[in-house]
């Protein structure tokens, strides 16, 4: 119990100064909400999926845009990101992960998202969040990442240009975090575009596994990049500066794999 009551009192610990009278956030955000799932989220992180955090302490304060490599199937990769920072972070930080467009549209997991600080990541919204000195989380691959096959687990997709261009006009650090364990908890076997389609989703990952397996999570958090220019130029001179941190979160992705002993332990 004395972990659950530390997590609650790491949430109330968050900043509530941006609150209306009801609670919540301008984005629907509410860490009264979150409190109430924290003892949850403490069994998810520290005992189902045991994570550990590497180099949390690199993350500066005030506005930053985490850029973590995506995996899984399921977005649980993110709401690992999320637990490390509330629970293991000092002080602990609420993180706004930028969600796809078509989640909105889903009932019950668009409530869940809101409440727990998720946007859709539209430009607007995040320089929003990012001028009030929030935590962004970035995944540049897209639903590419997410629903990559095993055989291609742990090598980065193609990144999109948005979260450089945003670091650029708000002028916020960029801290990769390579995620290490997602790429097994679920392990896709063929994406099927077919059933995507009924679903209106992205993909369609056929896996064997009915629920997550209890892999260990493992975040590596590398040093903040900082990055000048113009946030609207065009896209032959933002390349350069996002290769450069696909390169450096590639790096820190082949780290944490040459440094883990097992996937369960």
């Amino acid at each position: 119990m004395r972990g659950f009551e530390e997590a609650v009192a790491r949430v109330g610990r968050l900043p509530r100064d941006n609150l209306n009278e009801y609670g919540f956030d301008p984005f629907g955000f509410s860490p009264d909400f979150v409190a109430r799932i924290a003892p949850l989220a403490h069994v998810v992180y520290r005992r189902y999926f045991r994570a550990a955090a590497y180099g949390i302490e690199k993350v500066p304060t005030g506005r930053v845009i985490l850029v973590a490599n995506h995996s899984g199937q399921i977005p649980i990769d993110g709401m690992i990101i999320a637990c490390a920072m509330m629970l293991d972070a000092e002080p602990p930080r609420m993180v706004r992960s930028m969600v796809e467009k078509f989640v909105p549209a889903l009932p019950f997991v668009s409530y869940f998202m809101s409440r727990t600080g998720q946007v859709v990541g539209t430009p607007d919204n995040c320089v929003r969040l990012l001028e009030r000195d929030e935590t962004i989380l970035a995944f540049p691959e897209g639903v590419a990442g997410i629903s990559k096959t095993f055989s291609k687990r742990y090598q980065l997709q193609e990144f999109g240009h948005g979260f450089m261009r945003l670091a650029l006009q708000t002028r916020s650090p960029i801290v990769p975090v390579a995620v290490i364990g997602g790429e097994e908890q679920a392990p896709s076997l063929y994406n099927s575009r077919a059933i995507a389609r009924l679903f209106a989703a992205p993909s369609f990952p056929i896996t064997p596994t009915l629920l997550p397996l209890p892999v260990k999570y493992r975040l590596y958090f590398g040093e903040p990049m900082r990055f000048k220019g113009d946030a609207e130029a065009e896209d032959r001179q933002i390349e350069p500066k996002v290769r450069s941190v696909r390169s450096t979160l590639q790096a820190l992705v082949h780290r944490g794999l040459r440094e883990r002993r097992h996937v369960f332990w």
